[in-house]
């Protein structure tokens, strides 16, 4: 159906709670499953993106404006605008899966995974667009 949206690819929540949200695909299913008989996707996104930062601001300050909230969540394809920005989702490939988003005390492993791998992506400066609100 939709050969654009793949792994790695960069997507922005159209409808929804998370609507206007930036996420990246982490996994796809083209033709559905069993439980969900629809086009859909794996996906982990910025819920609250990191603050702007000063040079006046101290250490203790700088390490809380620089948080990112995630969230992790299984989206229809007709909800995503794929975009032209791509993101390397290998670090946190194995912790986000469709059996740990069943499974609440799975999904919160799951976020945090993502959340370190998140923040250490906004430390070292790559992905600036992925990490600006819309």
């Amino acid at each position: 159906m939709a050969k654009f949206i793949k792994s790695g690819k960069v997507a922005v929540i159209v409808r929804g709670r998370n609507a206007g949200k930036k996420v990246v695909i982490v996994k796809q299913f083209d033709e559905g499953t069993k439980a969900n008989p629809f086009p859909h996707a794996i996906v982990a996104g910025v819920e609250r993106a990191p603050l702007k930062v000063t040079k006046g601001m101290g250490a203790k300050k700088i390490a809380k404006k620089t948080k990112v909230k995630p969230f992790v969540k299984l989206v229809n394809y007709n909800h995503l605008m794929p975009t032209r920005y791509s993101f390397d989702v290998e670090p946190f490939k194995a912790a986000v899966t469709a059996e740990s988003l069943n499974e609440p005390s799975q999904r919160e492993d799951a976020k945090k995974t993502v959340k370190i791998v998140f923040e250490e992506r906004h430390q070292a400066c790559k992905n600036k667009w992925f990490f600006t609100n819309l």
